[in-house]
This record gives structure tokens, sequence and C-alpha cells, in this order.
């Protein structure tokens, strides 16, 4: 198992620095943005894509910090009713699925991404109920536009030999494990979760039994360590759908933590000694969001609590049941 950063966080430093600064704090693996919401400061999909002397020159860099990348990361939303919108999330995600497969990394993050309601509707919507019965009948329309699209993407990764790692997130169609599994079912097996616990804690979910369920339809392909704390002294009165502004820190029912911010090392590392026993063996890649600490800051201390959690070795023989 595998210490990782997204590297966004540092997307005002140089790949070369930033790469230098992960391996000096005990990084093994980066995951690093090639489009959409996490931008491209440390990898510019069109100038590496097909050019092999870019992606040498790439590759060296990461060989001379000895890290490995764990994913592309492109979230997105190619289901957007704006068809300018997901045509270009819909060409940046599949160039990005080209690129790994080109550059040997295993898996592309993304969002399942979220339609309208209606093929009328302009403004992606996020179904939360069935009832009044148009709501049910939208959410319909959805899983339609949504499956096609992703089965086709399945076929396209499958090609390049890639996982499309799908990030369960609020606002988006597939934000909790049963959806994500439904997706799978319904497309492939190169759809699956890159699992990112921070937004199933504020939902209730509990992460372990998510991870147990996921891992029996062997829909893991990536995790994301990433914390969050829920404040009741808020969410008692408001509840955790709360459109507070994610800066307005003292007044949100949650917040996204660094590592040990939002649970103790204890759980880490349940979550980990979890991930083992469903077979997940890949980067734990840290995702910084806590708006409380410097990226730096929050980095450090999540690197330090996961060094505590992962196994860095294979597991040994059971000796003792023999």
């Amino acid at each position: 198992m595998h210490i990782g950063v997204l590297t966004v966080p540092l997307g005002d430093e140089s790949l070369d620095d930033a790469l230098d600064y992960l391996a000096g704090i005990g990084v093994d693996a980066v995951e690093i943005g090639c489009g959409g919401y996490p931008g491209d400061d440390h990898l510019d999909r069109g100038e590496l894509l097909d050019d092999e002397a870019a992606q040498a020159a790439f590759r060296e860099t990461l060989d001379q910090h000895d890290l490995a990348v764990s994913a592309l990361a492109t979230h997105n939303n190619p289901l957007h009713p704006d068809p300018e919108r997901a045509d270009r999330d819909d060409r940046e995600l599949r160039e990005a699925i080209e690129l790994a497969g080109q550059l040997d990394v295993d898996a592309v993050t993304c969002f399942s991404g979220l339609p309208s309601g209606s093929p009328e509707g302009a403004v992606p919507n996020w179904i939360t109920a069935p009832w009044p019965t148009e709501h049910a009948e939208a959410l319909d329309y959805q899983w339609e536009l949504a499956v096609d699209y992703w089965s086709d993407i399945a076929a396209f990764a499958d090609e390049h030999g890639v996982d499309v790692a799908i990030e369960m997130h609020p606002n988006m169609l597939v934000y909790e494990p049963t959806g994500m599994v439904r997706l799978r079912e319904e497309t492939g097996e190169r759809i699956g979760a890159n699992f990112d616990p921070s937004h199933l804690y504020w939902q209730d979910i509990d992460v372990c039994e998510a991870i147990r369920y996921l891992g029996e339809h062997d829909a893991i392909h990536h995790v994301h360590a990433k914390d969050t704390r829920i404040y009741d002294h808020h969410a008692d009165v408001k509840g955790v759908l709360d459109t507070t502004d994610y800066a307005d820190t003292a007044e949100r029912s949650w917040l996204f933590r660094s590592i040990g911010y939002g649970h103790g090392e204890e759980h880490w590392k349940d979550v980990v000694s979890t991930l083992r026993m469903v077979g997940y063996e890949g980067a734990l890649s840290i995702e910084h969001e806590d708006a409380l600490t410097s990226s730096r800051e929050g980095l450090e201390k999540a690197v330090d609590v996961l060094s505590r959690a992962v196994f860095a070795t294979e597991p040994g023989d059971a000796y003792w049941a023999e």
C-alpha cells in the first residue's frame, strides 16, 4: 500500500519542486490533475498526448524523485445539459484516458456527472427524494443518460487498458456506494470507485462497511485519503445538507479536514485494514481541502498519520493456524 498525494494544492510550484517536496515528506505516489476542476498545473494533457519525447521527459522527472503516478485526475461533468460544457468535459476525459494508457497509468479519477432533470432542463439537478413523483421520473431520465454515456466510456477505457475511478460525490448522480455498484453493473468492469470517504462521512455512511460492500463487487479502483468532521452544534439544528460557504468555517455543519482531524488514527487503521481485506493494495491519495490549515501543514499531518496506518509489506503466512 502506498501513501499518495493529489498534487493540486501545490499547483503554484513547478512539478519538479512539488515532487521534490512530496518525496521528502515520505510520499510514494502522486495523482496529477490534467483537466476539469483539478486543472492541469502539473500536466498539460495536450502537450503530452501522443508525444513520446514529452512523455519520456515526464517519466524521467518522476523517476528522479522515485515517485509513481497512481492516477490522472479530470473531475468534471460530461453529462452537463449545456452541450458545449458536456462536449468539452467528455473530450477532457477521453484524452485523459488515452494519455493514461500511453503513460501506463492504471486509472483516471473523475465524477459521474449530473444531467438536468429533463431534456429541456438547463441546470444539473441533484435528485435526493422520489416524491413528488416528477422527481422519480427525472431520476429515471438521468440514469438512462448516464448508463448510455458510461457504457461507451467503459468500452473506450478498455481499449486503452485504463480503469475509470468515479468519486462518489453529492451533487453528482453517483454519490453513494449502491449507486456506484449500479453504474458499474450496468456499464462494465472498467467503471469503479475512486473511494473518497470524506463525502460519505457527512452522509452518515459507515466508511468501513462501504469498503466491504464495494469490495464484494470488486468496485474500488483508487482511493482518496481525506477526512471530514461533523460539528453537531450546527448539524443538530440545520442538518448536514449545508449550503454555507466553505470559507465560513465557524458556521458550517461539517468541514473537510486533514487526516486525523475528523477521525482518529485508530479509525484510519481500520480503514486501511478493511481496504486490505477486500484486496486493495494501491495508493491512498491524500486530497487536501482543509480550510483550517495550509496545504503543506495539512499534507504533512496526513502523511504522519497514514505512515503509521498503512502496511508496507505483504501479509505473511498464517503459521499460527497450521
